[in-house]
């Protein structure tokens, strides 16, 4: 399948992990030999047994702690540097609302603590609350909002900062099915508007990586390694339809395959 066919510009390599250990100081090895090529505009799930590292992944490439040997390039930069210069973002399975705040207010506090004017600040935070389908909720509190309605919040203060690299780490593990679903194809939808952003995503869900990802990094109980790169290169945009397909329950066998073995 050409990219064009795909509807989707791949570029340059955005993260590069070259044979990176992480031992922690009781002596636990959580990662080991772990090399990964990601370029722009890709969408990369992370699938393994609990405890595996997949969330050490994540915040190494974020920033938030340091490998034992290896080499981590974010769009050139360290991720501390990446990270400072916002061309990242973080969604937790855990929402992380301030409750005393409105959704708006939510949405706009990275944007305060960089010191962006209220004018834009109040500009961006429209701007995603409407990409979320969230805009007549600006004013709501946090415990006015449904699960699903919280995570989009959380979405959504990802994207102010317009972000090059959002980092997913579960974020609809604690929601029901038809949800979970639901924002799947909002996520692929925001995705593919957004351009340029290179999406990491962390689940434990077989079904959820096949329908999101372009490729699929499948990792082996800690030590954690990448086991296997699965690519997915079913065309964009994809919707439930999907799921009925022969294509995507081959995709869905051959990664469950690779988890098992």
């Amino acid at each position: 399948m050409s990219e064009s066919d795909n509807n989707i510009s791949i570029m340059a390599d955005w993260v590069q992990l070259n044979h990176v250990n992480k031992v922690y100081s009781n002596g636990t090895v959580a990662l080991q030999d772990v090399s990964l090529h990601i370029k722009e505009n890709e969408f990369i799930s992370f699938v393994g047994p609990s405890g595996c590292g997949k969330s050490t992944v994540f915040k190494l490439i974020a920033g938030l702690t340091e490998a034992t040997d290896g080499d981590i390039r974010i769009m050139g930069m360290s991720p501390a540097h990446a990270r400072k210069q916002s061309e990242m973002a973080f969604v937790f399975q855990d929402h992380t609302l301030l409750p005393w705040c409105s959704v708006e207010d939510n949405v706009m506090l990275p944007l305060s603590l960089r010191g962006m004017p209220k004018k834009q600040r109040l500009e961006e935070a429209a701007r995603v609350l409407e990409l979320v389908g969230l805009k007549d909720y600006k004013k709501a509190l946090p415990r006015m909002l449904s699960g699903g309605m919280k995570m989009r919040v959380s979405i959504a203060r990802a994207l102010a900062s317009r972000p090059k690299l959002l980092l997913m780490d579960e974020p609809f593990g604690a929601l029901d099915e038809i949800t979970r679903q639901t924002l799947q194809q909002e996520l692929l939808d925001i995705w593919q508007r957004e351009k340029g952003m290179t999406v990491l995503f962390v689940t434990h869900n077989v079904f959820e990586a096949v329908f999101l990802s372009t490729r699929v990094m499948v990792m082996t109980p800690r030590p954690g390694k990448i086991a296997e790169e699965i690519s997915i290169p079913f065309a964009f945009p994809r919707d439930d339809s999907y799921h009925a397909t022969p294509e995507f329950s081959e995709y869905v066998r051959e990664v469950s395959a690779a988890l098992k073995h």
